[in-house]
C-alpha cells in the first residue's frame, strides 16, 4: 500500500529542488543589554485604561514596587510577568488590609 502511494507522490523532485538559504554572521546577531530587556519587563502604563478586574469588572491599578495589578476593592494582586499582566483570578493573590494600607498612606 505504501508503494501505491509513493507512485502517486513521486518524493524525488522535492528533493532535488534547492531551496535559498540565508546564512546568518555573527555581525548580524544583536544581543540584548540590560536596558532593552528591563524596558521590554517593564509594564505598560497605559493598558491600565483598558485592563479591568475580570471578577469584579472595576479598574486596576499599577503597584510599580511588587510589579503587580491591584484590585483595591477586593483586595487581589494580579501578576504581571515579563511586561505581560496574568489576569488569571486563580493566579492572582490576596492582599491583607494592612498592606492596603501602607500603600494608601504612600499616596498622601
Amino acid at each position: 500500500m505504501l508503494r501505491n502511494v509513493c507512485r502517486q507522490f513521486p518524493i524525488t523532485p522535492l528533493i532535488n529542488k534547492r531551496i535559498p538559504v540565508r546564512t546568518l554572521r555573527v555581525s548580524e546577531i544583536r544581543f540584548n543589554d540590560k536596558s532593552e530587556q528591563s524596558s521590554k519587563d517593564s509594564f505598560d502604563k497605559s493598558l491600565l485604561k483598558y485592563l479591568v478586574c475580570p471578577l469584579s469588572k472595576k479598574s486596576l491599578r499599577y503597584e510599580e514596587q511588587t510589579n503587580e495589578l491591584i484590585n483595591d476593592e477586593l483586595g487581589i494582586a494580579y501578576p504581571v510577568v515579563d511586561g505581560i499582566p496574568n489576569l488569571i483570578p486563580q493566579d492572582a493573590r490576596k492582599i491583607h488590609r494592612n498592606e492596603m494600607h501602607k500603600n494608601d498612606s504612600k499616596l498622601e
